[in-house]
């Protein structure tokens, strides 16, 4: 039973009453806060501005003397697929290096199955009856962005503690063969925080599926990005793929957008050597070369895999405040009435949010007409419809400390006040 049921009806009236003048004072600010995407702030761009400059006007070959200003080299500079293998823990002969986004690589990949096929499929998926994807949810609302814009069925499983409920997994990709893959966040999980356990990594990597050209879309955005000193660890699933007689199941996708600039980094693939042999002969079709000049600065600038943790310190230094704030802000306004629950991340760029069922749409719509923007209500599940309307996603690195202060207690507020209309209504009660 929540705070709001034990109350008496006129107790409970002049409690929406409080609430609403508390609600109309924020109205009266006009604010215009963004908490809608999981953008870096100004302050962590900054520490990076010394890839603009790191290029001297000679400085233009890489280490086997390729020169990065003209055409060539599809799979990426060696040294930065070194670089990347780093954070990919693959060797390099398993990496491409890209542009400067990782999902421009995962919806290029999809759209290969569709047209081509990939390794082990049977025909083109564009020619099959029908395709499916199964999507953990919450989720990342891009991933589902790319199965809906090419008519992809997404199937929601839920995440336990660990990661997605492995059983359901198991029982529907070993029984369907138009279920052709499987989106995972498995580090920091968007919006969860969560890190999949070992077993789960396993049970991913060893499950028999019915069609022979499934695969792992294995995101790992977050691989470096910890707030704590104690980051978590997730097992090495091209690894746990090849012991499991799998090599060809797992592309794991990651990028520098939250290490140096999100609109001019390096993305970076990793997969087994037949799968990236595979994949060069097509972009050969689409490209003669990535931004060379881009990946070398990438490598002077961080130099190796202890230059990008010597980063990701300077971007926690930023953000965990940030995160601190916003959870302590939830516990004060909202703890222990039974209202809400919410995640405490030790990684990622994202706290997730459950109100009362039914209560997430009114909550982000309140908010907005107060002045700030949160993630859409429904985003992070398939086709923008949470089944049960509690998920709001919070992300709490973009704005200055004073503003992300103000937007959270916004959140509380508006959480107190659609609860309470919902035990109002339930009692048949007017909200004024």
């Amino acid at each position: 039973m929540n705070v709001l049921e034990k109350m008496p009806d006129l107790a409970l009236k002049e409690h929406y009453s409080i609430l609403s003048c508390h609600y109309e004072k924020f109205r009266e600010q006009k604010l215009t806060l963004d908490m809608s995407r999981g953008k870096p702030c100004v302050e962590q761009l900054d520490l990076s501005n010394g890839l603009i400059t790191c290029l001297a006007e000679d400085d233009y070959r890489s280490f086997d003397g390729t020169d990065c200003r003209n055409y060539g080299g599809v799979d990426g500079l060696r040294e930065a697929k070194e670089l990347c293998a780093s954070i990919l823990e693959a060797e390099s002969r398993e990496v491409i290096v890209g542009g400067n986004s990782s999902l421009i690589m995962m919806h290029d990949l999809i759209v290969r199955a569709l047209l081509c096929g990939l390794p082990d499929s049977e025909m083109p998926w564009s020619k099959l009856p029908q395709v499916k994807f199964l999507c953990p949810s919450p989720g990342y609302d891009r991933h589902f962005g790319i199965c809906e814009h090419f008519g992809i069925a997404m199937i929601s499983v839920p995440y336990l503690d660990d990661g997605p409920d492995m059983d359901q997994v198991e029982q529907l990709v070993a029984a369907d063969p138009a279920i052709k893959g499987i989106w995972c966040v498995p580090k920091y999980s968007n919006p969860t925080g969560i890190t999949y356990s070992d077993t789960v990594v396993k049970r991913l990597a060893a499950m028999p599926a019915k069609a022979p050209d499934f695969r792992i879309f294995w995101d790992n955005a977050y691989a470096v990005h910890h707030l704590t000193d104690t980051p978590d660890r997730l097992l090495n699933i091209l690894a746990a793929c090849k012991q499991a007689g799998h090599a060809n199941r797992a592309f794991v996708f990651s990028s520098t957008s939250k290490v140096s600039f999100p609109g001019a980094g390096i993305a970076m693939l990793a997969s087994s050597e037949a799968n990236i042999s595979w994949l060069k002969k097509q972009m050969l079709a689409q490209t003669i070369g990535p931004d060379k000049l881009n990946q070398l600065r990438h490598v002077r600038f961080f130099r190796d895999m202890a230059g990008i943790e010597a980063q990701m310190h300077r971007h926690a230094a930023l953000i965990k405040p940030k995160f601190e704030l916003v959870l302590e802000l939830l516990e004060s306004g909202l703890g222990g009435k039974g209202l809400a629950s919410w995640s405490k991340p030790r990684g990622g760029y994202f706290i997730s949010l459950n109100t009362l069922p039914g209560c997430a749409k009114n909550v982000v719509a309140k908010a907005a007409t107060a002045g700030v923007a949160l993630t859409a209500a429904g985003a992070t599940f398939p086709y923008g419809k949470d089944p049960a309307d509690k998920n709001i996603r919070i992300a709490p690195t973009f704005p200055p400390l004073p503003e992300l202060k103000q937007a959270v207690q916004l959140l509380v507020l508006c959480i107190q006040m659609v609860s309470t209309e919902q035990e109002l209504a339930k009692r048949g009660l007017a909200a004024n």
